[in-house]
């Protein structure tokens, strides 16, 4: 039996996969918006996805794509679940690989995530942990190409918080050859070790503290709420936070045609203006539905139904 495909980060995956998912994404989407087409690619085929904290897009993204694509969802949440009771993460792998094809599971705790891959005998994908978003920045480099044509060679401007969102767009950073710039506070920069990482993959990444200055000449500026799920000490986190508020003013120091990006929800008016959200440069409702195009993606990926070339192969 052949060892499954997980989609739990963007570093792990082999040369060439995240160029073969956004090639795949685009070509699915060109397929048509509404009706979306229909096929039965995945005809006989159950994903389960488990959600230990609540979720919009994720969880209707991932069920409308399995259907759409032929195939059946199961949903339930941790809770629910014996994981809510003490099982632990490799009995209940070992439990859904005899019942189901794959598995989405959002969560925290990435290391709980990698521990139920390892002991999973059928594809496991991360809908979000605190370590890692892969599945949004899919849906946002999507977007991007969309836009503004090829994301090789463009500037990534990320504010705020240096959190999974910012870790997950490092790690593609390399691969696909575009620069990132990121502006945090002290006190919620991105760790040393992702950032180093990401250079070692080849990422060109620059680091400061100032908005201003990350944001200067980008052609996409990115931001996420200032207190996500699981975050503690919110009124602390919004004094730190809101000099990188994504304004007007923030936004004309970019490239001319330069384009938000918010993985959402959004608090208006905290990390990102009304002006902003709802302005010609906000992208942010293109790229929720993008979610849709990236989760077949994903799921045709780790089902073996896209062919993988290196890089050096293209």
């Amino acid at each position: 039996m052949s060892e499954p495909i997980h989609f739990l980060d963007l570093a792990s995956q082999p040369q060439g996969a995240l160029r073969a998912i956004l090639d795949e994404a685009h070509r699915i989407k060109g397929e048509g918006r509404k009706p979306r087409p229909r096929t039965d690619v995945l005809a006989g085929r159950t994903l389960a996805m488990v959600f230990e904290k609540p979720s919009t897009r994720t969880r209707f993204s991932f069920d409308l794509a399995m259907r759409e694509m032929g195939g059946d969802t199961i949903v339930a949440n941790g809770s629910e679940m014996q994981l809510g009771r003490g099982e632990s993460m490799p009995d209940t792998a070992r439990v859904l690989s005899r019942y189901v094809d794959a598995v989405m599971i959002r969560m925290l705790d990435h290391d709980a995530l990698a521990e139920f891959a390892r002991h999973a005998e059928m594809p496991v994908i991360n809908g979000l942990t605190r370590r890692s978003h892969p599945c949004q920045i899919i849906a946002d480099l999507i977007t991007i190409e969309e836009r503004l044509g090829p994301i090789e060679a463009r500037t990534v401007a990320w504010v705020g918080d240096g959190n999974n969102m910012t870790a997950t767009f490092l790690e593609a950073a390399g691969p696909l050859g575009f620069r990132m710039r990121i502006a945090t506070p002290p006190e919620l920069a991105v760790p040393d070790d992702v950032v180093e990482a990401a250079r070692a993959a080849g990422a060109d990444v620059f680091v400061s503290t100032d908005p201003r200055e990350a944001v200067d000449g980008a052609d996409v500026v990115a931001a996420d709420c200032f207190a996500s799920m699981g975050d503690e000490d919110e009124a602390r986190r919004l004094k730190l936070l809101m000099p990188y508020q994504v304004n007007d003013d923030l936004m004309a120091a970019a490239a001319p045609g330069a384009v938000f990006l918010h993985c959402l929800p959004a608090h208006r008016n905290e990390e990102v203006t009304d002006a902003v959200m709802d302005g010609p440069q906000s992208a942010v409702f293109d790229e929720a539905e993008n979610r849709i195009h990236a989760q077949k993606a994903v799921l045709a990926y780790v089902f073996g139904l896209i062919a993988v070339a290196p890089a050096s192969d293209r």
